[in-house]
């Protein structure tokens, strides 16, 4: 019978296959090495390729898909339901078939090589942010241990420990002095490297044109701009901003039995970067809020009096993923939305 659908479980060296006809029966199972499988599936006629998204998906989506076929990458949790008996490979691909085959089934846009190339550049600025963060924090117990308490944030780091260190008045050993100078050392090294990526991410900015439009809308700049257009690419996937909001976890959680439906907090599902940018750049935007007339800001404003600072960054954070999907999805600017 002919082929409509396989299910893919990928891995590093070995690949199992699980293909079925229109009526949804198995029509095959396959074991193949890395270097077979595109062999196997060029000999196919076109027809849907699954797979989980995963690490090395988009780049065999990519792959796949020159040779004609269409691929479908799915989340690994909305395959878990579909797996029939002990977790091996071939139930695996059997559930990845299974999930693939239901008409209301989401699935994941499938990234370009340029798109991973820059959320490989928010992902090391991401991993040095936390170690210059961990950095900061061991020095600061480190100092708590001799007496001095820092203030708190970045900048009162950076220019608090120079002075630490050429006061003779302060209490340390000479072994301290050294061991204080070679942290702060590593700290102006990490400094170093966020700029760096920073600033390569600020030139793929304005050399994108997308991300230009992104950057007009107050709360989100270039990194969120970035980050965005990174991960979502092609916005006309969902249906509606609210549908990007809740892809991002920005929108309440839902907890209901019969007639009664609870709204809790925030989901919290999908891409927690791209939220995390979002809802900074809605704490930034609301404490600039307050001496401004225009309607937005009045809006925000009255939020945050009826509901509170917090709750009003997410709602901002909500509404700054709307104008984002507008502005991707529609090809618009921020100035005309916000006419």
């Amino acid at each position: 019978m002919t082929i409509t659908m396989i299910g893919i479980d990928i891995a590093k060296s070995v690949f199992h296959l699980h293909a079925i006809n229109h009526l949804g029966r198995q029509v095959k199972r396959k074991k193949l090495r890395r270097d077979q499988l595109l062999q196997f599936l060029a000999q196919l006629p076109a027809c849907k390729i699954a797979m989980e998204a995963c690490g090395s998906s988009h780049h065999w989506a990519r792959e796949i898909q020159q040779l004609g076929h269409e691929v479908l990458l799915i989340s690994p949790q909305y395959v878990t339901p579909f797996r029939l008996g002990n977790k091996n490979d071939y139930n695996d691909a059997q559930a990845i078939a299974e999930a693939a085959s239901r008409p209301q089934m989401r699935f994941v846009a499938v990234k370009s090589i340029e798109q991973q190339s820059i959320l490989m550049l928010h992902r090391m600025r991401e991993r040095v942010v936390k170690q210059r963060t961990a950095l900061v924090n061991q020095v600061r117990g480190l100092l708590a241990e001799f007496g001095f308490v820092l203030p708190r944030g970045i900048h009162k780091f950076r220019t608090t420990i120079p002075y630490l260190l050429e006061d003779a008045e302060i209490n340390l050993t000479v072994m301290a002095r050294e061991s204080f100078a070679s942290l702060y050392d590593e700290f102006l090294f990490l400094d170093q490297q966020i700029n760096q990526i920073e600033s390569r991410i600020k030139s793929i900015s304005e050399q994108s044109s997308t991300c230009k439009k992104l950057d007009e809308i107050q709360g989100i700049g270039e990194l969120a701009a970035t980050a965005l257009y990174a991960s979502i690419g092609d916005a006309t996937l969902f249906k509606n901003g609210r549908h990007l909001s809740a892809f991002l976890g920005l929108v309440p959680r839902h907890d209901g039995s019969g007639d009664k439906n609870t709204l809790k907090g925030i989901s919290k599902r999908g891409n927690g970067y791209v939220r995390t940018l979002l809802i900074h750049g809605a704490r930034s935007v609301l404490r600039h809020s307050i001496n401004k007339s225009d309607p937005f800001s009045l809006w925000a404003n009255s939020l945050r009096e009826r509901r509170g600072f917090n709750k009003a960054c997410i709602a901002i954070a909500n509404k700054l993923a709307r104008y984002a999907w507008v502005v991707m999805s529609k090809n618009e600017d921020y100035i005309k939305l916000s006419a």
